[in-house]
């Protein structure tokens, strides 16, 4: 088997103010070697891919990757440019000889300036270059999984927990079903249904949980090749913004539809206790003081891996006000403070103004008086298999709270955030992560109690409330039973032409 591996990989938050260029992606690693690394996103999905092709000795093709932290829409431009870079590679590899698979790592809710569905686009146009190869695409389950996607691709599976813990897991799977798919073995043919619901799901919370371990048992199903519950991006203004089911049958697809139409109902039917009703700051700090013990805290509308910008003031503030001490509060995305900490020195005493400096969802910045207490020059985390940069970092302390500040904006995945500055936890009664749900994978082995907070900023869970402009407003919770008003969805089926054969 010849087989092109490559990835564009970044989330975009339409309510975000920061526009994504080039540089976005230049800080995060333009590369065609990531397979190879440990330091991109793209490093545990296509090593993988890699690992498995050599065990079979197929022959890898690894074109351009680029990945760029969550953040605004993306630079017409860079987009068409780092597309076009993939595409130049495929044509090369196609050109060489025939490519029997192509398989990318993608987010799947990538909007740029003029393209509301750059995967959509990004797939079409890799079609048209290599039309009978088979094309596998792994996605972050926060995707508008489109239409046009699932046209064009012949599998495409999701990451099914979040935390993302299953990246490898999912680029097996994939691996596995497209050689079969392009010796022949199989046929995937799919159904999608849209279940006209937005919302955020974190897997490891109950009712999800056990929504995700039924989506697993319908794969052991006679038939079915693999299934996705696309939890959709909510903080997306796009016309296939929403939760979506999607089921790959070999052959059969009733046996495909009777899947997606099963699941989307389990969906639909827990839709109220989906819904984050998560306590806000004031509550959280009430109980948290109370409780034995540490407890670690999300501050869920200030994740920038959703697209916020990390430099938001709420939560420390109220630590401040209510002279909390023996917390960690991280990590403030913050170059200014970063380079005068850093040309201050370790050891040195001074004033900084934190903070608040992105717009009105970031908060009033703080004016503290600050000691320096650590320096790292490259700080990184651990993250789900590879290392996550933190750029250029400090560690602060003022009024008995420790402060990480970074230079490479990014949510908290791992302890190591704050211990790779130097920061004890041991010690500490309160962790506050600028995170909505990844920092649960780690943290929950050191944390006695662990919740996310309902905080001010860029991630409203106010659903019903988010401005969209492109898609209607007959969905859960803007309507209270969208299925009643005008039927349970049809399912859209997919059938390629090798599918027919």
């Amino acid at each position: 088997m010849r087989i092109f591996i490559s990835s564009l990989y970044t989330e975009t938050n339409t309510l975000s103010p920061i526009p994504t260029g080039l540089r976005a992606f230049e800080e995060y690693g333009l590369i065609r070697d990531a397979s190879m690394r440990q330091d991109v996103p793209a490093s545990v999905p296509l090593g993988e891919i890699r690992r498995l092709a050599q065990a079979c000795g197929d022959e890898i093709i690894e074109g351009l990757s680029a990945s760029a932290q969550p953040a605004g829409k993306t630079v017409r431009a860079v987009y068409e440019k780092l597309r076009d870079s993939i595409l130049v590679d495929l044509r090369a590899a196609q050109a060489a000889a025939p490519l029997n698979m192509i398989l990318l790592a993608l987010h799947g809710a990538m909007v740029a300036d003029g393209y509301d569905d750059c995967e959509g686009d990004l797939i079409a146009r890799a079609r048209a270059i290599a039309p009978d190869a088979v094309i596998g695409i792994e996605l972050d389950l926060h995707c508008h999984l489109t239409d046009a996607m699932v046209r064009e691709a012949d599998v495409i599976i999701a990451v099914k927990e979040y935390p993302h813990i299953d990246m490898a897991e999912r680029a097996n799977e994939l691996f596995h079903i497209c050689r079969r798919t392009a010796l022949g073995e199989v046929n995937p043919v799919a159904a999608l249904v849209d279940t006209h619901m937005i919302g955020a799901y974190p897997t490891f919370d109950a009712p999800m949980s056990g929504i995700v371990a039924n989506l697993r048992a319908v794969e052991t199903r006679a038939s079915i090749l693999t299934a996705t519950i696309a939890h959709g991006f909510a903080w997306a203004d796009v016309a296939e913004v929403g939760t979506k089911v999607l089921v790959y049958a070999d052959t059969d697809l009733r046996g495909a539809v009777r899947e997606a139409v099963a699941l989307s109902q389990q969906i639909y039917d827990t839709r109220e206790e989906l819904l984050p009703r998560y306590p806000d700051i004031a509550t959280s700090l009430d109980r948290a003081t109370a409780l034995p013990g540490l407890v670690v805290l999300g501050d869920f509308a200030d994740n920038p891996g959703g697209g916020a910008p990390g430099d938001s003031t709420y939560f420390l503030r109220e630590l401040l006000a209510r002279g909390i001490r023996d917390a960690v509060v991280g990590c403030f995305w913050d170059p200014m403070v970063v380079e005068l900490c850093a040309e201050a020195g370790i050891g040195a005493t001074l004033t900084i103004r934190l903070g608040g400096k992105c717009g009105v969802t970031s908060g009033e910045p703080i004016d503290l008086t600050v000691q320096v207490l650590g320096l790292r020059e490259q700080h990184d985390q651990g993250c789900f298999g590879f290392r996550q940069k933190l750029g250029r970092a400090v560690w602060i302390r003022s009024q008995g709270i420790d402060i990480a500040v970074c230079s490479a904006r990014s949510q908290v995945f791992d302890p190591d955030a704050f211990t790779g500055l130097g920061i004890a936890l041991a010690d500490k009664r309160l962790i506050v992560v600028k995170s909505s749900a990844h920092y649960q994978a780690r943290f929950s082995e050191i944390a006695d109690h662990l919740w996310h907070v309902r905080t001010p900023g860029a991630m409203s869970l106010d659903f019903a409330a988010i401005p969209y402009s492109k898609r209607d407003g007959q969905y859960f919770p803007r309507v209270q039973d969208p299925w009643a008003l005008h039927g349970q969805p049809e399912p859209r089926t997919f059938v390629r032409r090798r599918a027919l054969a």
